[in-house]
């Protein structure tokens, strides 16, 4: 009897339980997030805990199995995004293909070119979409070894990056192609049918590149603020960095042609020099907040 009358208590009684619940969770995941965001962790020598590592596997087992966890997350958002770019590929295409009139302008060769296509967009439009999802999964597995303010700048430096990934592709999609395109279509007054696989491969390269270059500001800026780089270090090896951003822009760009090149590499050295002002900003900040400190 005294069973009934419990069960029969905890069925009347659950729709209030599950009302005073739902009151209750955003405060205690703000405690948690709160919590999260501020606790220190233990300060340690890099070789100390290495050799707790070998004398204790068991924490190094658990890091294993927190990072497996993370990994298999990833890979599910990545077979979410790209069930859902599956359904839009074919406007995804029409949009890229705008530049030369459509995805009608497109003439395909071989047989399985279209599908080649196809699979090339599915796969790195899945990728793009839960790109800033995999940047939190990092942060994630990252964070309990990182600082209070290490971890509240990577958690601000997350949608802040998908900012600029996005607008390296608008500046890539608005002011490249528009440009580019009717000048490598009718070079020497050769007309050129433009084909889905070389299409395709060019403009999906050129977006999702540039957006990455875009995100080098950003990196740079919150390096300086953790005091990895050194912004005199930038500005004094200039000639060296637009060396490497020009083999960078030799290996991104999917044609031989310099013109491509010029058009990839221009972007990213004003972007180099933008992030050494950046670089200058946070060390100004980084000063400012160490002598507030004092």
């Amino acid at each position: 009897m005294r069973k009934f009358f419990i069960i029969a208590w905890r069925i009347i009684s659950f729709p209030f339980r599950a009302i005073g619940w739902l009151v209750a969770l955003p405060f205690k995941l703000y405690k948690k997030a709160y919590t999260f965001l501020t606790d220190e962790p233990e300060d340690r020598p890099i070789g100390e805990a290495f050799a707790d590592s070998l004398t204790k596997p068991g924490a190094l087992l658990d890091h294993l199995d927190a990072l497996r966890k993370h990994l298999f997350r990833m890979l599910l958002a990545i077979v979410l995004g790209i069930l859902l770019c599956a359904t839009f590929t074919t406007q995804i295409i029409d949009f890229l293909s705008k530049p030369i009139g459509g995805i009608s302008a497109l003439k395909a060769i071989d047989v399985t070119e279209s599908v080649g296509v196809y699979m090339r967009v599915v796969l790195l439009g899945g990728f793009t979409v839960v790109l800033p999802y995999i940047a939190f999964e990092v942060w994630l597995f990252a964070a309990p070894g990182l600082s209070a303010r290490a971890r509240r700048m990577g958690l601000l430096g997350i949608p802040l990056a998908g900012i600029f990934f996005v607008g390296g592709m608008a500046f890539s999609y608005i002011f490249l192609l528009p440009t580019a395109l009717p000048f490598l279509l009718n070079f020497m007054g050769i007309q050129t049918i433009p084909r889905p696989s070389s299409y395709i491969n060019f403009v999906t390269g050129l977006l999702f590149w540039l957006g990455v270059a875009f995100e080098f500001p950003l990196v740079i800026y919150v390096l300086t603020l953790m005091g990895i780089v050194k912004p005199r270090f930038l500005a004094h090896n200039w000639r060296i960095a637009v060396l490497v951003i020009a083999v960078l822009a030799a290996a991104i760009t999917p044609t031989v042609d310099p013109v491509n090149m010029a058009l990839v590499m221009g972007p990213m050295v004003l972007l180099y020099f933008l992030s050494i002002g950046l670089s200058y900003m946070a060390m100004i900040g980084r000063r400012r907040q160490s002598t507030e400190r004092i």
